[in-house]
């Protein structure tokens, strides 16, 4: 499964920190960044996510989040 995110993420330091602990949530899932795309966009592919879970995360560190739509 993948999902891309759109944020408010904009640090380079802020996002490494925010992949470590999305890790520990979905471990063995491929996250990553890019902060150069105006959505600032998250991307997460793997199994065993819950997208709802993503998100609140994220919120829950005072970040919007909202799955991107196509």
């Amino acid at each position: 499964m993948i999902e891309v995110f759109k944020t408010d993420v904009t640090g380079i330091r802020r996002s490494k920190l925010i992949i470590g602990e999305l890790k520990n949530h979905a471990p063995g899932c491929c996250i990553s960044f890019d902060l150069e795309d105006c959505d600032r966009i998250l991307r997460v592919e793997g199994d065993g996510f819950a997208v709802d879970s993503i998100i609140i995360f994220l919120q829950n560190k005072g970040h919007h989040c909202e799955i991107l739509s196509w």
